[in-house]
């Protein structure tokens, strides 16, 4: 999904920039009340970050000027919401464009939306929707981190047919790109899923207070979850 530097044209990559950078503005100011006001959250802030830099570092030649991998960003959408997860992905995006040649600087504001915003939306409203629905918890937040994974590369289909068209048009190039894709990201999404919600069941195992402190369940809810059977 990283789109690789210099790949697209003007005007796209300015307007990449331009739709991200109202979240990063929320996403920071937003970390900046979870350090004022909750700082026991701040190792699961980390986990959040590390899964969002291992996860997306383990990429997978798709086609020339882009790759597929496991995005990592369910997590952080889950805990802390869609904007912090774009600050999350912001500083994970930065650090492998610049170390790791993975991704570009010109091209940050498309793989931070893909990635680090639309990812992430999808990954929250899941979560929320199925908790208020009454949702087993578990099948809630594998859909949420699987169907996060699948969100970012539609959305960076979308972003490479709009800049090469090509001569079938937006609509032939997007299939194009999303079928290519599909390829490996469907598996990679499943298996994604399956992580996430295995170490989102370890975390009510082991700290089930930060996740009530966070609004993520309810005690009554948490209580069920660890006298289920495993």
């Amino acid at each position: 999904m990283h789109i690789m530097e210099g790949f697209l044209p003007d005007p796209w990559w300015e307007i990449w920039f331009l739709v991200s950078l109202p979240f990063i503005a929320i996403g920071l100011y937003q970390v900046k009340r979870l350090v004022e006001e909750k700082r026991e959250a701040l190792p699961l802030l980390a986990v959040a970050g590390a899964f969002v830099f291992v996860l997306s570092s383990l990429k997978l030649p798709s086609f020339n000027g882009s790759c597929s991998h496991p995005t990592g960003t369910g997590p952080g959408a889950i805990f802390f919401g869609p904007c912090i997860a774009a600050v999350l992905g912001l500083i994970v995006l930065i650090f492998q464009a610049v170390f790791l040649a993975h991704g570009g600087l010109t091209t940050l504001g498309a793989n931070v939306f893909s990635m680090g915003i639309a990812g992430p939306i999808a990954a929250y409203a899941i979560y929320r929707a199925g908790i208020r629905m009454g949702a087993n918890t578990y099948a809630t937040v594998f859909a949420a981190a699987a169907l996060a994974d699948i969100t970012t590369y539609t959305v960076t289909s979308i972003q490479l047919a709009l800049a090469f068209p090509g001569t079938t048009g937006f609509f032939g190039a997007f299939t194009t790109f999303a079928a290519i894709f599909a390829i490996t990201q469907i598996p990679l999404a499943i298996i994604e899923g399956a992580v996430i919600m295995l170490v989102f069941k370890y975390i009510v195992e082991l700290k089930p207070d930060i996740l009530m402190r966070l609004n993520l369940l309810s005690e009554s809810t948490i209580r069920k979850l660890r006298e289920a059977p495993a």
